[in-house]
């Protein structure tokens, strides 16, 4: 399956904002989403929209190094569904995330090393699954676990300034 891109042609409509490498990126991401989302009445969970934006912008933030601008991406697609991208400098995969390239077929692992325990078989609901328990990690590494949960898909993708981390919504809800 390819890799979504919402710049692309077969996108309705797409956004790009470049935001600085500061903290301060991610209520701008927040707010960014919030009002474009709200301006063109597409209907996607709001609020899922505005979380998985800011864990994508405070990740690049936080494990990036530099002061060039981080890139929010935000595209809807004819069938409705909406896309966030972020992008940054460092072309290192996030660690819990598939290579788009590899996402499908036996062997695909989440990342360098598999960090999070999770291969492309296991997830919430699969017994000894080696993902840890929410309630026993701690405040850290909770941002690709909700990506991974609340969107439709997630991915990333390199790109020739670094990379592109993105996500999807399903139409429908608000």
């Amino acid at each position: 399956m390819p890799v979504p891109d919402p710049a692309s042609a077969s996108a309705i409509a797409s956004w790009r904002f470049a935001l600085p490498h500061t903290p301060v990126a991610v209520p701008l991401a927040r707010a960014l989403v919030r009002n474009t989302l709200a301006d063109t009445g597409t209907p996607v969970d709001r609020h899922a929209a505005e979380l998985l934006t800011a864990e994508l912008v405070a990740n690049a933030v936080q494990h990036t190094d530099g002061d060039e601008p981080i890139e929010l991406v935000m595209g809807l697609a004819p069938t409705g569904e909406w896309q966030v991208e972020v992008h940054d400098r460092d072309p290192s995969p996030p660690a819990a995330l598939r290579d788009p390239a590899a996402q499908s077929g036996p062997g695909v692992q989440n990342g360098p090393g598999a960090q999070d325990g999770l291969g492309p078989q296991d997830g919430p609901d699969t017994p000894n699954s080696g993902a840890p328990d929410p309630r026993e990690v701690s405040e850290r590494g909770r941002g690709l676990q909700l990506l991974r949960t609340l969107s439709a898909e997630a991915g990333y993708r390199p790109t020739p300034e670094g990379k592109a981390v993105w996500f999807t919504l399903p139409a429908g809800a608000r």
